[in-house]
């Protein structure tokens, strides 16, 4: 059973609020709705990690800091019928990415198959958010990105790569698709920066310091991790035993992917800092691969058997104690349907920043928690 205590604003009041403030910004306004939707999807599906508590500090402050451009020119730098090379020019991640999604899927409804990878980017939010636009067409969607450098190899402390998720979603012949969403670390930044919002330590043995021991103050790992003094343990955790060299080996090959299909920045070059300690842009690079069942056995074909798999998964022998078996995307799409007549539940420390950036733009909304 779900239960929530924090104050519940509605989906319309959030997305039009965070819309109004980006436009404020200058972001066009239908660029603002994309990424209003985008933070929103996220919180739909209970990833608060990637929500509406990164509007300020992902996106607001750094347009004001001038690292984040607030229109997103995109430069189509080469293209194939099943491929294509785009220059987000340091604007915002998340239009850059449905204008890459877009094309990707409309390729691969020509030719079966198609990838498109961007370069110059930045944050671009819920990756699954991109990956359901696939599946919602009855397509496999499949994409990655690299990100400010948080994890270290295997056997090192230093942090070398982003939290490189890499996500697959699959249509099936179910209400919802499989569809997996996760950081190839064993956590991400963005739920420390939740952590922090609501003031909680961090599990021991998810971050590792210089000195190669296990760190749990929030605050402190967050500061520590752009100053390098701390970094993520990949998938699998610090060292060998369990396994962490898997996590490490996928991360570094989202990194080659998202940098090298598009001849773009990786590793150390994705701080916001220059040589001179000046900020800059980050400089992200993703990649997008749709794939159309229906030029393989066709899409009827492919959904049943993915459902199968599904169903007979679930239906397997539960462990003592456990009354349901999950698969990938299945809790969110139940959050979701939970969450729709509800709104977004909204943190102390996010209604704090939404106050704060409204006074400042001096937009007339009144919250539902004051």
């Amino acid at each position: 059973m779900i239960t929530e205590t924090r104050p519940y604003m509605s989906w319309e009041m959030a997305g039009s609020f965070m819309t109004q403030a980006f436009m404020k910004l200058g972001v066009p306004e239908e660029d603002a709705k994309i990424c209003a939707d985008v933070l929103m999807e996220s919180d739909r599906r209970g990833i608060e990690s990637h929500g509406v508590n990164r509007f300020k500090p992902i996106y607001v402050d750094r347009i004001k800091k001038g690292i984040l451009n607030p229109v997103t020119k995109i430069d189509i730098l080469r293209e194939s019928p099943t491929t294509a090379v785009l220059d987000a020019n340091d604007g915002m991640g998340m239009v850059a990415s449905k204008q890459a999604m877009d094309m990707a899927i409309e390729k691969a409804k020509k030719y079966g198959t198609a990838c498109v990878a961007v370069r110059n980017s930045s944050h671009y939010g819920i990756a699954g958010y991109w990956a359901s636009m696939a599946t919602d067409q009855g397509m496999i969607g499949i994409t990655g990105t690299n990100a400010r450098p948080s994890i270290a190899p295997t056997f090192g402390v230093e942090n070398m790569m982003g939290t490189n998720p890499l996500t697959i979603g699959l249509p099936s012949d179910e209400k919802y698709p499989f569809l997996i969403d996760a950081a190839t670390s064993i956590t991400q930044r963005g739920k420390l920066e939740y952590y922090e919002h609501i003031g909680k330590d961090t599990p021991a043995g998810m971050v590792i310091g210089r000195d190669g021991s296990a760190l749990t103050d929030t605050s402190y790992i967050l500061k520590a991790l752009t100053t390098g003094d701390a970094a993520l343990a990949p998938l699998g955790g610090i060292g060998e035993e369990m396994a962490g060299y898997k996590g490490y080996s996928y991360a570094a090959a989202i990194e080659i992917l998202s940098a090298a299909l598009a001849q773009g920045n990786f590793l150390k070059s994705l701080t916001c800092y220059d040589e001179n300690g000046g900020l800059k842009p980050y400089h992200l690079g993703h990649f997008f691969v749709v794939i159309d069942p229906e030029a393989f056995m066709g899409r009827e074909a492919f959904e049943k058997i993915c459902g199968d798999i599904l169903r007979a998964l679930r239906n397997s022998q539960k462990a003592p104690g456990e009354d349901r078996i999950y698969t990938a995307g299945e809790k969110e799409w139940i959050m979701k349907e939970y969450r729709a007549d509800k709104g977004v539940p909204m943190s102390e420390a996010v209604q704090k920043e939404f106050i704060e950036v409204r006074d400042e733009f001096g937009i007339d909304i009144t919250f539902p928690f004051e």
